[in-house]
């Protein structure tokens, strides 16, 4: 069936600004993608992937090509002739979304995932000096916050980590390296920050220098994040990670992402489900994915200065979409 697609490109402001070691956003743009057969209007988010050199823009003009080559649209159709990437996210999951209207199912119905319940979601904190993280991460804990996650650099982050862990003691914390580990001594690293309450450590290394992760003996889970993108990554990585970092985005959409899922599974891996910036649209269904995940990390809108109208609630440190129960 031929389906009419539109794209469009929003600007949503970030809440301060959200730090990383690759730099501060004060705004994040994302890919709007609607497809409709007539009757019906799926919608989808995505957030370009902008350290892979992707623009809202870039993916807006990728979605407007691919739909003029390939007319006779549907998800086999992309996950075949579509390279993976935000693109390829917003189309898929409009697909979905039109699905589950045509068909008036449920989107975990439909994909063959668990009924969705309320989880318990990260909440970033973004890099900066150690008082800073710390008075963060005791408001993020007085607000209700049970999990948080901590953005890292290679450099001081046993004094921010203890900072956090002062600020908020009875949280439970995950660290994100963001690949700047690679000179340091993982397993020694680890084994000081687990005393902090530290349950997982998110891609230590530079993606593709994952075989300086051989031998090591973690206290601490590790997890691929930019080393893991698609289904085809999981077996390569399993020697040395025990947790895969899915997130749509960087999967190129919800299809690739229950594949990556399941392939982890086969491997004996654990599975977080992630997200980039983005409203409650572009989280919408990585939730439906994260009923399978051991950890879940998708405060996207939180770290927005405002989200869309029929937003996620977020209620003390849970995630649960409005027809979920309380």
């Amino acid at each position: 069936m031929t389906l009419t697609v539109s794209v469009a490109v929003e600007r949503w402001p970030v809440a301060g600004y959200f730090i990383i070691s690759r730099g501060a956003k004060s705004h994040v743009d994302v890919v709007l993608c609607k497809v409709s057969d007539g009757t019906h209007i799926g919608t989808a988010e995505a957030t370009p992937i902008y350290y892979e050199g992707e623009s809202a823009e870039s993916c807006a003009e990728e979605i407007t090509r691919f739909v003029a080559k390939y007319p006779e649209l549907d998800r086999a159709v992309l996950l075949q002739n579509m390279p993976r990437g935000a693109a390829r996210n917003a189309l898929d999951c409009a697909l979905w979304d039109l699905e589950c209207r045509k068909r008036r199912m449920s989107l975990a119905h439909l994909a063959g995932l668990p009924e969705p319940l309320p989880l318990t979601s990260a909440f970033t904190i973004s890099l900066g000096e150690p008082e800073t993280m710390e008075a963060q991460a005791r408001q993020a804990s007085f607000s209700g916050q049970r999990l948080l996650k901590l953005k890292l650099s290679g450099k001081d982050d046993r004094e921010r980590v203890a900072a956090v862990h002062r600020g908020a003691p009875d949280a439970r914390l995950i660290v994100d390296a963001n690949e700047s580990w690679n000179d340091l001594d993982i397993a020694a690293e680890a084994a000081q920050l687990a005393q902090y309450s530290v349950e997982l450590i998110e891609q230590p290394v530079s993606a593709g220098q994952d075989h300086l992760l051989s031998g090591v003996r973690s206290p601490v889970p590790l997890c691929a994040d930019e080393s893991c993108h698609t289904s085809a990554d999981v077996e390569r990585l399993a020697p040395f990670y025990d947790v895969v970092n899915i997130k749509l985005d960087k999967a190129g959409g919800l299809t690739e992402a229950i594949a990556m899922a399941h392939a982890a599974q086969a491997m004996g891996m654990k599975i977080m489900v992630g997200c980039m910036l983005s409203t409650s649209l572009g989280i919408r269904p990585a939730f439906a994915l994260a009923q399978l995940a051991h950890w879940v990390d998708l405060d996207g809108p939180l770290l927005l200065a405002k989200d869309r109208v029929d937003a996620f609630q977020f209620e003390f440190g849970r995630i649960l979409p409005s027809e979920s129960p309380s």
